[in-house]
């Protein structure tokens, strides 16, 4: 019995999430307020206060659930030995959080991008979500310089190449593609696994016209 009340707690809590997600993704985090989320979710105040005291709450709710899966999916490839290459590990991830938000659409397209983007934003001004943005990032950062440095000893990457650096890019290629995906529509995550490994293959032929 009590295995199902749980489920029944964890999905009342998962739907709160997701009706909040349509609510600011759709309006932005200013312009919603809770009896939009109360009406997005068809619940009473009480079944949503027992969750979330207010809005700020669920939006770090909302952030911190993503890093954790963003951080989980990095540190699962930091245990392969060698780690995925940059390429299919990023597109890995970065497919296996969509597809978690899927269901949560606005007018019929994903509404995951577009509430990224207001998070950024928000975090301009809310200085609690702006450290909980950090900190999730940092911990995301220093799984990816571990990553850099398992390439490196594997001979896979070039070692004069500062592991945090490449961490910086790979997460920014990540966060570049989601922006794309909320100001010009959706597109598949193949676009960016192909567009990482055009870049890997390309090579510097510079050396060998100034030797010749």
């Amino acid at each position: 019995m009590a295995r199902v009340s749980q489920e029944h707690l964890d999905a009342r809590r998962r739907q709160i999430l997701d009706g909040a997600a349509v609510c600011f993704a759709r309006n932005g985090f200013h312009a919603t307020s809770m009896q939009d989320v109360l009406k997005e979710v068809d619940l009473s105040a009480g079944a949503v206060y027992r969750y979330f005291s207010g809005k700020d709450a669920l939006i770090a709710a909302i952030v911190g659930e993503v890093l954790d899966q963003v951080h989980e999916g990095f540190e699962e490839g930091a245990r392969s030995t060698p780690p995925p290459s940059p390429d299919i590990l990023v597109a890995s991830v970065l497919s296996r959080v969509l597809a978690t938000k899927e269901s949560v659409t606005v007018d019929g397209r994903p509404a995951f991008p577009r509430l990224i983007v207001q998070v950024w934003t928000e975090t301009l001004r809310n200085d609690e979500l702006a450290t909980i943005l950090r900190e999730g990032y940092g911990v995301v950062q220093r799984t990816w310089a571990r990553i850099v440095e398992a390439y490196q000893d594997a001979g896979m990457m070039r070692p004069d190449v500062a592991p945090d650096h490449v961490a910086r890019t790979m997460m920014a290629s990540a966060m570049g593609f989601l922006a794309q995906q909320a100001l010009f529509g959706p597109a598949p995550v193949e676009v960016l696994r192909d567009g990482l490994q055009g870049l890997m293959s390309v090579q510097d032929r510079r050396a060998g016209s100034q030797s010749g």
